[in-house]
């Protein structure tokens, strides 16, 4: 009973149909019909003019995002424990060509425009210190916790009041508008370039770079060519994310995976740590607690000494989900 990651869980059908619809002759790297029709499929979504494009990986879109955004002598402002810090092995700063990342702190993995003013204001403006020029989100944290439509608001004006562009990591976005019950430009307003989450919900093997910004888009197209990220049959990226946006599947999926994460916070009581806001659950759990959910037959992470992850995906079984949550009831 596997509540590992989002990322173990199975691709969704409708994919793999899109997949073997998408074989034949086509034009190479992204002259297709289904990659040229993804700027057209996003800027519906987004209710704005867009460019988009496919990657093979969340930090692949991440960075080439952020490397387009700073110079090498350049910072990104972003949460302690943002995915681009903790988890990308140094990739942001190898895409950029040695960008600082400049941590900030905040409740729930989430930053606040005090905290973002309060961090630029220790940096002298002199030639000895690095200058921040871009500003990282993710929605949802990674604590799972989403951010508001009028927090984004507020840290996209701060952003601009700094002169800062705003990048959103959206590793799991469609969960984040999924609670919002907003729109998705509501949950991303002033980004220059969203990472558009498609593994984690459903997919195989692909990710969107959003672009808001026109010129920041002829520069990604670069330095994805340049990293050794424009594959030759990208028509299979396309039709993936494509299948996706094709009547909200990312959505169904992603309020699949909320309501079972909902159903085992509902179990936890005093042990949650965050409020659940997406389809990450963190627990309060001793050892011997954890080990007595592990030989009950449940896979999970432990998130430091005296916690665990929990991670419910689109498809995680309903009888799992109840077995679970009786588990941690009794406890």
């Amino acid at each position: 009973m596997q509540f590992l990651s989002d990322n173990a869980a199975s691709v969704h059908p409708k994919l793999w149909e899109a997949m073997r619809s998408a074989d034949g002759p086509q034009p190479p790297y992204d002259g297709d019909a289904l990659s040229q029709a993804l700027d057209e499929a996003f800027s519906a979504l987004f209710e704005r003019p867009c460019t988009a494009l496919w990657v093979a990986s969340g930090t692949a879109a991440n960075c080439l995002a952020l490397a387009a955004m700073v110079p090498p002598h350049g910072g990104v402002l972003c949460h302690r424990e943002a995915h681009i810090e903790t988890d990308e092995c140094g990739a942001p700063g190898f895409y950029t060509h040695g960008a600082k990342l400049i941590l900030i702190d905040g409740e729930g993995a989430k930053l606040e425009p005090e905290a973002i003013d309060a961090a630029i204001g220790a940096i002298r403006q002199d030639i000895h210190q690095v200058q921040p020029q871009a500003l990282s989100i993710t929605q949802a944290s990674e604590y799972g916790r989403a951010y508001r439509p009028d927090e984004v608001a507020a840290i996209s004006h701060c952003a601009a009041r700094h002169g800062l562009a705003l990048h959103v990591d959206g590793a799991r976005f469609a969960n984040a508008v999924a609670f919002l019950g907003c729109s998705p430009w509501e949950a991303c307003q002033g980004a220059a370039a969203l990472s558009f989450g498609c593994v984690k919900n459903g997919g195989l093997s692909a990710e969107a770079i959003v672009l808001f910004d026109q010129q920041l888009a002829e520069t990604v197209c670069l330095r994805r060519k340049r990293a050794g990220h424009l594959q030759s049959k990208g028509r299979f990226m396309a039709a993936q994310i494509l299948a996706m946006l094709e009547g909200d599947l990312w959505l169904s999926n992603a309020r699949a995976a909320n309501a079972a994460a909902a159903e085992l916070a509902g179990a936890a009581g005093n042990r949650l740590l965050h409020p659940v806001e997406a389809n990450e659950v963190f627990l309060r759990l001793s050892a011997a607690e954890r080990e007595a959910l592990r030989s009950a037959g449940f896979s999970f992470y432990d998130w430091g000494p005296d916690c665990a992850r929990l991670i419910a995906a689109w498809n995680t079984n309903p009888d799992h989900v109840a077995a679970l949550a009786k588990a941690i009831s009794a406890l």
